[in-house]
């Protein structure tokens, strides 16, 4: 019985957790060679800087406001 009451609980919170996840931002990212603009989650490499954002979508079009 307790290891069902133990598992049980886990995956309410496993669900819960996930339920409140967001996806990770999105940045847009300037090449140092060139000047070029990228949109990314993740960093693309050290000829990059970070050049905007944070942004809801892949194209670096729509902000994230902050509260």
């Amino acid at each position: 019985m307790k290891l069902s009451t133990f598992v049980s609980g886990f995956i309410i919170a496993t669900v819960c957790a996930g339920a409140l996840a967001r996806p990770a931002p999105w940045f847009q990212w300037r090449s140092k060679a060139d000047g070029s603009l990228a949109c990314s989650q993740t960093p693309l490499g050290p000829g990059w800087e970070r050049a905007a954002g944070p942004y809801r979508d892949a194209r670096c079009e729509k902000l994230i406001v902050a509260k």
